[in-house]
C-alpha cells in the first residue's frame, strides 16, 4: 500500500501596514507574518482591508482607527502606532474589543531633546531673524546681540526621559540645571547633578526654561499669565513637548510687554498652526512640530512597534501597551511580570481550581514603584493554568471577571529575607488557600520560588515541575526516583521541605519532560501523597 504524505499549511498571522514605514520595520517583524499593505488614510481602502481579517495593524498619524474601523476588524488583536501620539486611535473602543494598543514612547526622545536644545540655542542667539535679515540683504549685527548659556540657570519643567536628556547635554554647556517634577524622587535628580525645586522657584531663578510635560487637565496652561508674572524679563522659554501647556496668548503679551525675552516653539494648542501672532515676533523661533521628524526616530518607532506586535501576537506582555491597566511599567517592575505569572500558574495548579481572589504583597526595594500591573499578571497566569488560550494583558481582567476571579496588589517596604520579594496569597472557593512566594536574584534577575505555603524552597520555575505532599518518612525519595527512572523522566533537581520531623513534607522536583497522568497516579499511590501535581510552565 502506498501512503501519501500531506503537508499541512499553517496560516501565518496577518499584519496590515496602513502607512509608509521604514524598511527596518519589516526586518524587525521577520518572516513569521503575512504582511499586507493599504492606504490607511483612504477610508474606502482601509475598511475592506481590515474586514478581510488581520491580526495587527501598523499605523502612523494619518490612519484613523475609530470604533467603526475596530468594529469591522474581527479578530484584530493589536493596533500599533509607530510614534508617540494616539489622537487617531479610539482607545476605549479598542479596549472594549480586547484589542491592545501600543505605541513607541521612547522612539523620539533623543530627537525631541535635540530639537528643544536647537530651539534654545536659536532663541539665545536670534538665529532665525538674523538669517531672515540676511536673506533680505540686511547686515544687522547690532540688532541681534544674544545671550550665552555658560553659567546660566536652565529650568526644566517636567524631568522625565526627555528632560533628563536635555539636562545632561546642557550641563556640557556649563549650565546650572534645576528641575520641577512632583513625581520624581530628589535622589534620582541628584544622581544627574540636578536640583529639584518647586515651580515658583524655578520660574524666579531660571534664565532659560524648557517644558517637557504631557498635556493633561493639570498641566493645561500651566505656564500662563500667573506663571509668566514670576519670571525674569531676560528669560527665554522653550516648548517642544505638547501644545497647550504654555499659554500662547499670555506668552505673546509677555514678550511684547518686555517681560519675557524670547521663545522657541515646536508645538501649539491647535495644529496645524500657520497663523499665530507669535510668528510676527522676531523674539520667537518656531517649527511645525518637528520633534520626532528625524530618520532615526522614525526607524526606531517602526522597529519598536514591530517588536511589540511580535510580543503581543505571542501572548506576551507589551510594556508599551497603553490600554493595559497600570499604565507605564517601571523598569524595576518589568522582570517581576513573568515571575508573577508563573507563581499564579503554580498556585492554581496546586489548588486544582481557579482562586476566587489573589492578593499580592510586593515587598522591599521594588515596593516604591507602581506595581498594579502585577494584578493582571496573576490573573493571566491563573487563567493559563486552567488551559485557557489566547490570554493577554488586555483581555485577562474581563475573562477573569467572567469567572469570578479578582486580584489586588499591596506594598510593604519591609522584606526581611530578600531585597525584594513578592507573596501571592490565593483564596479558594472552599475557604482554603495556597500561598507562593517568589523573588528575583542577582544582576541577571534569576527567578526563584522561595516558599510554598509554610515550606521554604529555592526552586527555579522551569518548564516542568512536579509537586508531592506526603507524610515525612524514610524511603520516599527513593520511591520517586525509581518511578520516574522507569518512566525515562530525568530529574534535574529535587528539594524536600517539611514543617517538622515526621510531619508533613513537600517535595518539589524540576524534570526534563512532562510527567504523564499514569506516572503521577503511581507516585501518588506509592508515596501516599495527599497532593500530587504536575505544572507545565513552558508557555508562560
Amino acid at each position: 500500500m502506498i501512503t501519501k504524505k500531506v503537508a499541512l499549511h499553517v496560516a501565518k498571522p496577518v499584519v496590515l501596514i496602513a502607512e509608509e514605514l521604514s524598511p527596518a520595520t519589516l526586518d524587525a517583524l521577520g518572516p513569521d507574518f503575512e504582511v499586507r499593505h493599504c492606504d490607511g488614510a483612504n477610508r474606502a481602502e482601509l475598511l475592506p482591508a481590515l474586514a478581510a481579517g488581520v491580526d495587527a495593524v501598523l499605523i502612523r498619524s494619518a490612519t484613523k482607527m475609530d470604533a467603526e474601523a475596530i468594529g469591522v476588524a474581527k479578530g484584530l488583536k493589536v493596533i500599533a502606532r509607530a510614534g508617540v501620539g494616539l489622537d487617531n486611535v479610539e482607545i476605549p473602543a479598542a479596549t472594549a474589543a480586547g484589542v491592545m494598543v501600543v505605541n513607541a514612547p521612547t522612539s523620539n526622545i533623543v530627537s525631541a531633546a535635540e530639537l528643544a536644545i536647537g530651539l534654545l540655542l536659536a532663541s539665545a542667539r536670534s538665529i532665525s531673524p538674523a538669517h531672515a535679515a540676511l536673506r533680505n540683504n540686511k547686515w544687522a549685527r547690532s540688532k541681534y546681540t544674544g545671550a550665552e548659556l555658560f553659567e546660566k540657570t536652565l529650568g526644566i519643567v517636567g524631568f522625565g526621559r526627555i528632560g533628563q536628556l536635555v539636562a545632561h547635554r546642557m550641563q556640557a554647556f556649563g549650565m546650572d540645571v534645576v528641575a520641577y517634577d512632583p513625581y520624581l524622587q530628589p535622589a534620582r535628580a541628584a544622581q544627574l547633578g540636578v536640583r529639584l525645586v518647586d515651580l515658583d522657584e524655578l520660574l524666579k531663578i531660571s534664565d532659560f526654561i524648557t517644558i517637557h510635560l504631557p498635556k493633561t487637565k493639570e498641566t493645561a496652561n500651566l505656564i500662563g499669565v500667573e506663571a509668566l508674572a514670576k519670571v525674569k524679563p531676560s528669560v527665554r522659554i522653550i516648548n517642544a513637548a505638547r501644545g497647550g501647556v504654555l499659554d500662547e496668548a499670555a506668552l505673546f503679551d509677555a514678550i511684547t510687554q518686555g517681560r519675557v525675552a524670547g521663545a522657541g516653539l515646536d508645538v501649539f494648542a491647535t495644529e496645524p498652526c500657520t497663523d499665530s501672532p507669535l510668528f510676527t515676533l522676531d523674539q520667537v523661533v518656531a517649527t511645525p512640530h518637528l520633534g520626532a521628524s528625524t530618520d532615526e526616530a522614525q526607524e526606531r518607532a517602526g522597529i519598536a512597534v514591530a517588536v511589540s506586535v511580535r510580543k503581543a501576537l505571542a501572548g506576551e506582555l507589551v510594556p508599551d501597551a497603553v490600554n493595559v491597566k497600570g499604565g507605564e511599567i517601571h523598569l524595576e517592575i518589568r522582570p517581576s511580570l513573568p515571575l508573577v505569572e508563573k507563581m499564579a500558574h503554580i498556585a492554581t495548579a496546586l489548588a486544582g481550581e481557579l482562586p476566587v481572589h489573589m492578593d499580592l504583597q510586593v515587598r522591599g526595594d521594588i515596593s516604591v514603584h507602581d506595581s498594579s500591573i502585577l494584578a493582571i499578571s496573576a490573573l493571566k497566569g491563573a487563567l493559563q493554568a486552567t488551559g485557557a488560550e489566547d490570554i493577554t494583558y488586555v483581555n485577562a481582567p474581563a475573562l477573569a471577571a467572567e469567572r469570578g476571579v479578582t486580584s489586588s496588589v499591596a506594598t510593604d517596604p519591609d522584606s526581611p529575607q530578600f531585597r525584594s520579594m513578592i507573596s501571592l496569597h490565593c483564596s479558594l472557593g472552599n475557604g482554603s488557600s495556597v500561598k507562593v512566594d517568589g523573588t528575583l536574584v542577582g544582576i541577571r534577575q534569576v527567578q526563584k520560588i522561595v516558599a510554598i505555603d509554610s515550606y521554604d524552597l529555592d526552586l527555579a520555575p522551569v518548564d516542568n515541575l512536579l509537586f508531592l505532599r506526603y507524610s515525612d518518612r524514610p524511603g520516599v525519595v527513593g520511591i520517586v526516583g525509581n518511578a520516574l527512572g522507569k518512566a525515562s523522566i530525568n530529574i534535574a533537581g529535587m528539594q524536600v521541605a517539611r514543617d517538622h520531623r515526621g510531619g508533613e513534607a513537600l517535595m518539589a522536583l524540576t524534570v526534563d519532560s512532562s510527567v504523564p497522568a499514569s506516572v503521577l497516579s503511581t507516585l501518588s499511590m506509592q508515596t501516599g501523597a495527599n497532593l500530587a501535581r504536575t505544572v507545565n510552565l513552558g508557555n508562560v
